[in-house]
């Protein structure tokens, strides 16, 4: 039992007895009888008639909401984590990845194209990839069982469809999902039949041919529960040549066989298509920044997918001591299929991926103090694997097979209560790597010293240790020192263009953390605050390494760089501001990121910084809410310059960009309605880039233009 949560129910507890002692005291009081001697005679009826009599004294306690022990739980770990609540993110747009996880300290999140190809980095993670490549350096998974795999995350599942929360554990602090990467880990917690009964209907549509639709219903029927959610999406796209459109269902059925033992199925599918109007330069953004770049239509750039499938199930059996084991599996298959339009090379992605998790959790007593600890299992594996570049009729230029490629991670880990409100979380994991890649068809032959079959295997150790101290059951400070291991992508060993050739074996990125902090809440304020410093080895950068040209995209390559150094700040704060007896209230919610990535002393770029992430990020909204329902607000983003090659010679500028909001919930919560606004002043800005290795001071087409001013309306109805 989790630390706040046990004491609220002994606070619970203390409650009752004193209002059981008052009671009594109070009956005894008021009784004639007590202070009666033997002669006394029996009350008469009209003193009987006007004694006191005692109401009833109930005290009950209020149920906690899932989002509500998620925040509880995560409390618990001496680190950087939040909760997004899907019912706050709905009362706005919920197009993609980066209206989910907004104003989140940590999180650099920016959508281009308008799909869920978004570029997505913690802690400078996966920061030198560009939009629309699979995710790396963070985990990411559903109720706990992965999608990510050793090919890392595809994105067309990354838009938090029929999500009840998301929960974001930054760097090693997502130990207890086994992801030991420099990002951490964001889990999606599904809806059930107990969180979304009824039936609910969305739609939102808006500018630039936004619209989405989506319908669900849930419910209980004795100890079965079920949810169903499918939704249509469509947008046309800010830029030329950048229609996006994708359908998805979401299912969930649970059922509880006893108090001990339950289990869950899921199940996700989509189907998706998008064009992409890839990098422009800087002229073009600030000129022409609605017009595609000049290789995005004739290189027939975008993306097919014909529908991806993943299934999972979970069964938790609770033993009578409280112990818990808990087993999941899940089955991954996604075909990509990548520029099917191109006249020069399209290729044909086939992946296949089973993963199990395997764990026990046990709260015991050591020393007379709460001790948990937790052994866990988790495999995730290539069943199928391949990729294969053709010429625009299909005929193959090179197939690649990266089958029986998988990650093993072994771990235990414990939270001991050493005296009262100071605890050590301990940890230790073993993770097993192996990485397969064999060409088995290429026009082009191998001239390269290095095997066309090639195979990768090798075992590390990531510790973790941490202490946290609860000055209240509401405000902590924390303080951690970690390993983080990122393995490579199976694909990096071999890359699919037809020029690439396969240049040396990579290695896993390591890296050592340190990270102190403060969270929890006092008074008006509420929020976190964590400072973290990582010396990384052999990080993992993918640099484009030819050009693209007005027929041909660009080729980029993955490898392992010189020592990097990896620091920052995540800040969060929510403050109320004002408050009335009726209930009326104006919330200042802010969020700071300091992103400080440079190199060590390479021998080429020296103590450069790293490209494709500002230094600085900040985001705030001012929210006036009303207890009858209407709320409305104003909203800021800001970011800094940031470098758009190693070598430092080319940037994009900073901007600042502002938001509004309006909306109205009825108090029962049966229908919604709110208008978002976005980019109020139509600013021209570079949202995300793609790096490169050196532009020598000369505008390149790497740049991808944030979204012109946009209005966005959604209308929910629940029965």
């Amino acid at each position: 039992m989790h630390s706040a949560f046990r004491r609220e129910l002994q606070t619970l507890s203390l409650a009752i007895r004193r209002a059981s002692w008052l009671t009594l005291g109070s009956a005894l009081l008021l009784s004639p009888g007590v202070y009666a001697d033997d002669t006394a005679q029996p009350a008469s009826d009209a003193q009987q008639t006007t004694t006191p009599r005692l109401n009833t004294v109930t005290v009950q306690a209020q149920k906690i909401t899932e989002v509500e022990a998620a925040k509880s739980q995560l409390a618990e770990v001496p680190g950087g984590t939040s909760v997004v609540d899907s019912e706050q993110v709905a009362k706005g747009r919920t197009a993609t990845l980066q209206d989910t996880l907004a104003y989140q300290p940590g999180v650099f999140v920016q959508s281009t194209g308008g799909n869920d190809a978004a570029k997505i980095s913690i802690r400078g993670s996966g920061a030198n990839t560009s939009p629309g490549y699979f995710r790396e350096g963070i985990k990411f998974l559903f109720d706990g069982l992965p999608i990510t795999g050793p090919g890392g995350t595809p994105y067309e599942f990354l838009n938090a469809s029929g999500v009840n929360y998301t929960e974001i554990l930054r760097g090693a602090n997502a130990f207890q999902y086994g992801a030991l990467t420099l990002g951490g880990a964001i889990n999606f917690v599904n809806q059930t039949g107990y969180t979304a009964p009824g039936l609910r209907l969305r739609a939102e549509a808006g500018s630039y041919g936004y619209q989405k639709q989506s319908v669900s219903i849930g419910g209980v029927e004795g100890n079965f529960d079920y949810y169903l959610n499918a939704d249509n999406y469509r947008n046309d796209g800010y830029r030329d040549y950048s229609l996006s459109k994708s359908q998805g269902i979401v299912a969930n059925f649970g059922y509880k066989f006893s108090p001990k033992l339950e289990t869950q199925l899921l199940l996700r599918y989509r189907d998706e298509y998008h064009n992409d109007p890839s990098a422009t330069t800087l002229d073009a953004v600030k000129h022409h920044t609605r017009d595609a770049s000049a290789t995005a239509a004739t290189s027939g750039a975008g993306s097919r997918r014909p529908g991806s499938v993943w299934v999972g199930s979970k069964t938790t059996y609770t033993f009578d001591d409280d112990s818990k084991l808990t087993f999941g599996a899940s089955y991954y298959e996604y075909a990509h299929n990548n520029s099917p339009n191109s006249p020069a090379n399209p290729s044909y992605w086939d992946w296949h991926d089973l993963s199990f998790v395997l764990g026990y959790d046990r709260t015991d007593k050591l020393f007379g103090h709460e001790s948990r600890t937790n052994l866990a299992f988790t495999s995730t594996e290539h069943l199928k694997g391949e990729v294969n570049s053709t010429f625009a009729n299909k005929q193959t230029r090179k197939f690649v097979d990266y089958g029986s490629s998988f990650d093993h991670v072994f771990s235990f880990g414990n939270d001991l209560e050493l005296v009262d409100n100071l605890w050590l979380t301990s940890g230790l994991s073993a993770i097993n790597v192996r990485r397969h890649a064999d060409v088995k068809q290429a026009l082009q032959a191998n001239t390269t010293t290095y095997p066309t079959d090639v195979t990768y295997d090798n075992w590390s150790l990531a510790p973790r240790i941490g202490v946290r101290y609860e000055f209240t059951p509401q405000l902590q400070v924390f303080a951690n020192v970690s390993r983080s291991i990122d393995p490579p992508a199976s694909w990096e060993y071999s890359g699919s263009g037809p020029t690439t050739p396969y240049v040396r074996p990579l290695v896993e990125q390591k890296a050592n953390t340190v990270e102190i902090g403060v969270k929890g809440a006092s008074g008006i304020f509420d929020g976190s605050l964590a400072l973290y410093r990582s010396w990384v080895r052999d990080e993992l950068l993918n640099v484009q390494i030819v050009a693209p040209t007005a027929t041909t995209a660009a080729v980029t390559g993955a490898f392992n760089a010189t020592p990097t150094i990896h620091q920052g700040i995540e800040a969060g704060l929510n403050t109320r501001l004002w408050e009335n007896a009726s209930g009326e209230q104006i919330n200042w919610r802010q969020v700071y990121t300091y992103n400080d990535f440079y190199y060590r002393h390479d021998p080429t770029f020296g103590d450069n910084q790293l490209p494709g992430i500002p230094k600085h990020i900040y985001q705030g909204e001012l929210q006036y809410q009303h207890p009858a329902g209407f709320y409305t607000g104003v909203n800021v983003q800001s970011a800094s310059r940031t470098a758009v090659d190693y070598a430092n010679t080319f940037y994009a500028p900073s901007y600042t960009i502002f938001g509004a909001n309006v909306g109205y919930e009825t108090p029962n919560k049966n229908w919604k309605v709110s208008l978002d606004l976005k980019n109020l002043a139509n600013k021209k800005y570079v949202t995300a880039v793609q790096p490169i290795y050196n532009a020598n001071g000369q505008d390149t087409a790497s740049l991808y233009p944030g979204d012109g001013i946009g209005a966005y309306v959604a209308v929910e109805m629940r029965y």
